[in-house]
Protein backbone atom coordinates (compact mmCIF):
# COMPACT_ATOMS: atom_id res chain seq x y z
CA UNK A 1 0.00 0.00 0.00
CA UNK A 2 1.41 3.38 -1.03
CA UNK A 3 -0.01 6.74 0.03
CA UNK A 4 1.44 10.19 -0.40
CA UNK A 5 2.35 12.29 2.62
CA UNK A 6 -1.15 13.77 2.67
CA UNK A 7 -2.66 10.31 3.04
CA UNK A 8 -3.95 10.18 -0.54
CA UNK A 9 -3.82 6.95 -2.56
CA UNK A 10 -0.83 6.48 -4.87
CA UNK A 11 -0.64 2.77 -5.67
CA UNK A 12 -1.16 -0.73 -4.33
CA UNK A 13 -0.47 -4.38 -5.01
CA UNK A 14 -2.52 -7.10 -3.37
CA UNK A 15 -5.17 -6.15 -0.83
CA UNK A 16 -4.39 -2.92 1.07
CA UNK A 17 -7.15 -3.69 3.56
CA UNK A 18 -5.42 -6.85 4.77
CA UNK A 19 -5.25 -6.75 8.57
CA UNK A 20 -2.08 -8.01 10.23
CA UNK A 21 -0.03 -7.30 13.31
CA UNK A 22 2.22 -4.28 12.89
CA UNK A 23 4.91 -5.88 15.04
CA UNK A 24 8.14 -3.87 15.39
CA UNK A 25 7.22 -1.55 12.51
CA UNK A 26 5.01 0.21 15.10
CA UNK A 27 7.91 1.22 17.34
CA UNK A 28 8.07 4.88 16.32
CA UNK A 29 4.48 5.29 17.54
CA UNK A 30 5.20 3.42 20.77
CA UNK A 31 8.01 5.93 21.33
CA UNK A 32 6.08 9.12 20.56
CA UNK A 33 4.45 9.40 24.03
CA UNK A 34 7.94 9.16 25.50
CA UNK A 35 8.76 12.39 23.67
CA UNK A 36 5.44 14.25 23.96
CA UNK A 37 5.21 13.58 27.72
CA UNK A 38 8.55 15.27 28.32
CA UNK A 39 10.17 12.05 29.56
CA UNK A 40 12.87 12.06 26.87
CA UNK A 41 13.90 15.58 27.84
CA UNK A 42 13.63 14.91 31.58
CA UNK A 43 16.08 12.01 31.40
CA UNK A 44 18.35 13.65 28.85
CA UNK A 45 17.87 11.06 26.10
CA UNK A 46 20.01 11.80 23.06
CA UNK A 47 18.94 11.31 19.45
CA UNK A 48 20.90 8.04 19.48
CA UNK A 49 18.78 6.90 22.42
CA UNK A 50 15.58 7.90 20.61
CA UNK A 51 16.65 5.93 17.55
CA UNK A 52 17.32 2.95 19.83
CA UNK A 53 13.89 3.36 21.43
CA UNK A 54 12.45 2.79 17.92
CA UNK A 55 14.81 -0.07 17.11
CA UNK A 56 15.00 -3.77 16.53
CA UNK A 57 18.70 -3.70 17.21
CA UNK A 58 21.28 -6.41 16.60
CA UNK A 59 22.64 -6.68 20.14
CA UNK A 60 26.02 -5.25 19.20
CA UNK A 61 28.10 -3.71 21.97
CA UNK A 62 27.19 -0.14 21.07
CA UNK A 63 23.50 -1.11 21.31
CA UNK A 64 23.68 -2.84 24.69
CA UNK A 65 25.89 -0.16 26.20
CA UNK A 66 23.45 2.59 25.25
CA UNK A 67 20.44 0.62 26.53
CA UNK A 68 22.25 0.23 29.87
CA UNK A 69 22.84 4.01 29.93
CA UNK A 70 19.18 4.68 29.09
CA UNK A 71 18.12 2.50 32.01
CA UNK A 72 20.61 4.05 34.42
CA UNK A 73 19.54 7.60 33.56
CA UNK A 74 16.00 6.76 34.71
CA UNK A 75 17.08 4.78 37.77
CA UNK A 76 16.64 1.26 36.38
CA UNK A 77 18.83 -1.75 35.65
CA UNK A 78 18.71 -4.65 33.22
CA UNK A 79 16.69 -6.70 35.72
CA UNK A 80 13.80 -4.20 35.44
CA UNK A 81 13.30 -5.04 31.77
CA UNK A 82 10.52 -7.50 30.97
CA UNK A 83 11.44 -8.26 27.35
CA UNK A 84 13.34 -11.50 27.98
CA UNK A 85 16.75 -12.46 26.62
CA UNK A 86 17.81 -13.92 23.27
CA UNK A 87 21.15 -14.25 21.45
CA UNK A 88 22.24 -11.15 19.51
CA UNK A 89 21.12 -10.99 15.89
CA UNK A 90 24.67 -9.87 15.05
CA UNK A 91 26.50 -13.13 14.35
CA UNK A 92 29.95 -11.98 15.45
CA UNK A 93 28.61 -10.65 18.74
CA UNK A 94 26.71 -13.87 19.36
CA UNK A 95 29.81 -15.93 18.60
CA UNK A 96 31.87 -13.75 20.94
CA UNK A 97 29.45 -14.48 23.79
CA UNK A 98 29.83 -18.20 23.16
CA UNK A 99 33.63 -17.96 23.06
CA UNK A 100 33.60 -16.26 26.46
CA UNK A 101 31.06 -18.64 27.95
CA UNK A 102 28.62 -15.78 28.52
CA UNK A 103 24.85 -15.91 28.31
CA UNK A 104 22.85 -13.23 26.51
CA UNK A 105 21.00 -10.80 28.77
CA UNK A 106 17.86 -8.79 28.26
CA UNK A 107 20.07 -5.98 26.96
CA UNK A 108 20.69 -8.14 23.88
CA UNK A 109 16.97 -8.41 23.18
CA UNK A 110 16.32 -6.49 19.96
CA UNK A 111 13.48 -4.61 21.70
CA UNK A 112 15.41 -3.58 24.82
CA UNK A 113 15.67 0.06 23.71
CA UNK A 114 11.88 0.29 23.39
CA UNK A 115 11.46 -1.28 26.83
CA UNK A 116 14.01 1.07 28.39
CA UNK A 117 12.03 4.02 27.03
CA UNK A 118 8.77 2.53 28.35
CA UNK A 119 10.27 2.19 31.83
CA UNK A 120 11.46 5.79 31.72
CA UNK A 121 8.01 6.90 30.56
CA UNK A 122 6.45 5.02 33.48
CA UNK A 123 8.83 6.73 35.91
CA UNK A 124 8.14 10.17 34.44
CA UNK A 125 4.34 9.81 34.44
CA UNK A 126 4.05 8.10 37.82
CA UNK A 127 2.92 4.73 36.44
CA UNK A 128 3.97 1.49 38.10
CA UNK A 129 7.10 0.23 36.28
CA UNK A 130 6.25 -3.33 37.33
CA UNK A 131 3.10 -3.26 35.19
CA UNK A 132 4.40 -1.31 32.19
CA UNK A 133 3.50 -4.10 29.75
CA UNK A 134 -0.04 -4.76 30.92
CA UNK A 135 -2.52 -3.63 28.23
CA UNK A 136 -4.69 -1.78 30.77
CA UNK A 137 -1.74 0.12 32.25
CA UNK A 138 -1.92 3.91 31.79
CA UNK A 139 1.34 3.84 29.85
CA UNK A 140 -0.02 1.33 27.33
CA UNK A 141 -3.19 3.41 27.15
CA UNK A 142 -1.10 6.40 26.04
CA UNK A 143 0.54 4.28 23.35
CA UNK A 144 -2.76 2.82 22.11
CA UNK A 145 -4.27 6.30 21.85
CA UNK A 146 -1.22 7.45 19.87
CA UNK A 147 -1.60 4.54 17.45
CA UNK A 148 -5.28 5.43 17.10
CA UNK A 149 -4.51 9.08 16.29
CA UNK A 150 -1.98 8.18 13.60
CA UNK A 151 -3.91 5.30 12.01
CA UNK A 152 -7.35 6.92 12.35
CA UNK A 153 -8.67 3.64 13.72
CA UNK A 154 -10.68 4.05 16.96
CA UNK A 155 -8.75 2.60 19.88
CA UNK A 156 -11.60 0.24 20.73
CA UNK A 157 -11.49 -1.23 17.22
CA UNK A 158 -7.77 -2.03 17.22
CA UNK A 159 -7.26 -5.72 17.86
CA UNK A 160 -4.49 -6.38 20.36
CA UNK A 161 -1.98 -9.18 20.77
CA UNK A 162 1.24 -9.85 22.65
CA UNK A 163 4.50 -9.35 20.76
CA UNK A 164 7.61 -11.52 21.02
CA UNK A 165 9.05 -9.11 23.60
CA UNK A 166 5.81 -9.34 25.66
CA UNK A 167 4.69 -5.80 24.83
CA UNK A 168 1.16 -5.25 23.46
CA UNK A 169 0.94 -4.98 19.68
CA UNK A 170 -1.67 -3.88 17.18
CA UNK A 171 -3.52 -5.60 14.33
CA UNK A 172 -4.51 -3.03 11.70
CA UNK A 173 -4.80 -2.81 7.93
CA UNK A 174 -1.92 -2.00 5.62
CA UNK A 175 -3.86 1.11 4.63
CA UNK A 176 -3.89 2.25 8.27
CA UNK A 177 -0.17 1.53 8.65
CA UNK A 178 0.61 3.65 5.60
CA UNK A 179 -1.67 6.42 6.88
CA UNK A 180 0.29 6.50 10.14
CA UNK A 181 3.61 6.81 8.36
CA UNK A 182 2.23 9.58 6.16
CA UNK A 183 1.47 11.58 9.31
CA UNK A 184 4.86 10.71 10.80
CA UNK A 185 6.84 12.14 7.86
CA UNK A 186 4.42 14.96 7.06
CA UNK A 187 2.56 15.93 10.27
CA UNK A 188 -0.89 17.34 9.45
CA UNK A 189 -1.87 20.88 10.33
CA UNK A 190 -4.25 19.74 13.08
CA UNK A 191 -1.41 18.22 15.12
CA UNK A 192 -0.51 20.34 18.12
CA UNK A 193 3.07 21.72 18.09
CA UNK A 194 4.25 19.22 20.70
CA UNK A 195 3.11 16.23 18.66
CA UNK A 196 4.49 17.69 15.43
CA UNK A 197 7.85 18.27 17.11
CA UNK A 198 7.89 14.68 18.39
CA UNK A 199 7.33 13.36 14.85
CA UNK A 200 10.11 15.46 13.43
CA UNK A 201 12.56 14.55 16.20
CA UNK A 202 11.94 10.81 15.91
CA UNK A 203 12.24 10.85 12.11
CA UNK A 204 15.42 12.92 12.36
CA UNK A 205 16.94 10.67 15.04
CA UNK A 206 16.32 7.51 13.03
CA UNK A 207 17.79 9.01 9.86
CA UNK A 208 20.84 10.44 11.65
CA UNK A 209 21.64 7.20 13.45
CA UNK A 210 20.34 4.33 11.30
CA UNK A 211 22.81 1.86 12.81
CA UNK A 212 20.94 2.20 16.11
CA UNK A 213 17.62 1.33 14.43
CA UNK A 214 18.95 -1.99 13.14
CA UNK A 215 22.64 -2.69 13.19
CA UNK A 216 25.76 -3.01 11.11
CA UNK A 217 24.15 -5.21 8.45
CA UNK A 218 20.38 -4.96 9.02
CA UNK A 219 18.06 -3.97 6.17
CA UNK A 220 16.59 -0.81 7.75
CA UNK A 221 20.03 0.56 8.55
CA UNK A 222 21.38 -0.18 5.08
CA UNK A 223 18.42 1.48 3.35
CA UNK A 224 18.59 4.64 5.47
CA UNK A 225 22.37 4.86 5.08
CA UNK A 226 22.05 4.43 1.31
CA UNK A 227 19.60 7.36 1.04
CA UNK A 228 20.60 9.69 3.88
CA UNK A 229 18.00 12.23 4.90
CA UNK A 230 15.50 10.92 2.36
CA UNK A 231 13.96 7.80 3.88
CA UNK A 232 12.92 6.45 7.26
CA UNK A 233 11.83 2.84 7.69
CA UNK A 234 11.24 0.01 10.13
CA UNK A 235 10.82 -3.70 9.58
CA UNK A 236 8.53 -5.87 11.65
CA UNK A 237 8.44 -9.62 12.13
CA UNK A 238 6.43 -11.85 9.78
CA UNK A 239 7.35 -9.89 6.66
CA UNK A 240 6.05 -6.42 7.64
CA UNK A 241 7.82 -3.22 6.57
CA UNK A 242 6.80 0.44 7.05
CA UNK A 243 8.61 3.06 4.95
CA UNK A 244 8.43 6.82 4.81
CA UNK A 245 9.95 8.77 1.91
CA UNK A 246 10.44 12.38 2.88
CA UNK A 247 9.05 15.15 0.66
CA UNK A 248 11.17 15.85 -2.40
CA UNK A 249 10.99 16.95 -6.03
CA UNK A 250 9.28 13.80 -7.35
CA UNK A 251 6.92 13.39 -4.39
CA UNK A 252 6.37 16.87 -2.87
CA UNK A 253 4.32 15.50 0.04
CA UNK A 254 6.49 12.41 0.46
CA UNK A 255 5.39 8.78 0.38
CA UNK A 256 4.22 6.28 2.97
CA UNK A 257 4.51 2.56 2.26
CA UNK A 258 3.15 -0.44 4.15
CA UNK A 259 4.32 -3.88 3.06
CA UNK A 260 3.38 -7.38 4.21
CA UNK A 261 4.87 -10.59 2.80
CA UNK A 262 2.13 -13.18 3.09
CA UNK A 263 4.33 -16.15 3.98
CA UNK A 264 5.97 -14.14 6.75
CA UNK A 265 9.56 -14.74 5.66
CA UNK A 266 11.66 -11.80 6.84
CA UNK A 267 14.80 -12.45 4.82
CA UNK A 268 13.80 -14.00 1.49
CA UNK A 269 11.05 -12.01 -0.20
CA UNK A 270 10.84 -8.80 1.83
CA UNK A 271 14.16 -7.25 0.75
CA UNK A 272 13.63 -8.20 -2.90
CA UNK A 273 10.07 -6.85 -2.98
CA UNK A 274 10.74 -3.77 -0.88
CA UNK A 275 13.70 -2.55 -2.91
CA UNK A 276 11.92 -3.23 -6.20
CA UNK A 277 8.91 -1.30 -4.93
CA UNK A 278 11.10 1.70 -4.13
CA UNK A 279 12.58 1.42 -7.64
CA UNK A 280 9.12 1.46 -9.22
CA UNK A 281 8.31 4.60 -7.22
CA UNK A 282 11.47 6.30 -8.49
CA UNK A 283 13.01 6.57 -5.04
CA UNK A 284 16.23 4.53 -5.41
CA UNK A 285 19.10 6.72 -6.58
CA UNK A 286 22.06 5.45 -8.62
CA UNK A 287 24.29 5.61 -5.54
CA UNK A 288 21.71 3.75 -3.45
CA UNK A 289 21.40 1.10 -6.15
CA UNK A 290 25.08 0.24 -5.73
CA UNK A 291 24.41 -0.60 -2.08
CA UNK A 292 20.92 -2.07 -2.22
CA UNK A 293 20.98 -3.81 -5.60
CA UNK A 294 22.33 -7.01 -4.07
CA UNK A 295 19.03 -7.46 -2.22
CA UNK A 296 16.78 -7.29 -5.29
CA UNK A 297 17.14 -9.70 -6.94
CA UNK A 298 18.65 -11.57 -4.04
CA UNK A 299 21.15 -14.26 -4.96
CA UNK A 300 20.73 -17.77 -3.59
CA UNK A 301 23.86 -19.78 -2.84
CA UNK A 302 24.28 -23.35 -1.61
CA UNK A 303 26.53 -24.73 1.12
CA UNK A 304 29.55 -24.51 -1.19
CA UNK A 305 28.82 -20.85 -1.96
CA UNK A 306 27.73 -21.71 -5.49
CA UNK A 307 25.03 -19.45 -6.90
CA UNK A 308 22.00 -21.64 -7.57
CA UNK A 309 19.23 -19.12 -8.14
CA UNK A 310 17.78 -15.81 -7.12
CA UNK A 311 14.76 -14.26 -5.46
CA UNK A 312 13.30 -11.71 -7.85
CA UNK A 313 10.23 -9.54 -7.34
CA UNK A 314 7.57 -9.86 -10.02
CA UNK A 315 4.58 -7.57 -9.44
CA UNK A 316 2.75 -4.63 -10.93
CA UNK A 317 1.50 -1.62 -9.02
CA UNK A 318 -2.09 -0.51 -9.52
CA UNK A 319 -2.36 3.26 -9.79
CA UNK A 320 -5.44 5.44 -9.71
Amino acid sequence: MVLDGNGDFVASAGDPDTVTFWRSAAKAFQAIPFVTSGAAAAFGYSDKALALACASHSGEDFHTQLVAEMLESAGFTESDLQCGAHPPFHEETAADLIRHGAEPTQLHNNCSGKHAAMLALAKHTGSDPDTYLIPGDPLQGMILETVSVFTEVPAGEIKMGTDGCSAPNFAISLRAMARAYAKLINPPSDFDPNLEAACRRIVSAKMKFPEYVGGSVRLDSKVMRAMPGRIVCKVGAEGVWSIGVLPGEKWPAGLAVALKIEDGDDYRARPAVGIELLRKLGVVTDDAEKVLGEHSPQKLVNRKDIEVGEVAAEFELEYR
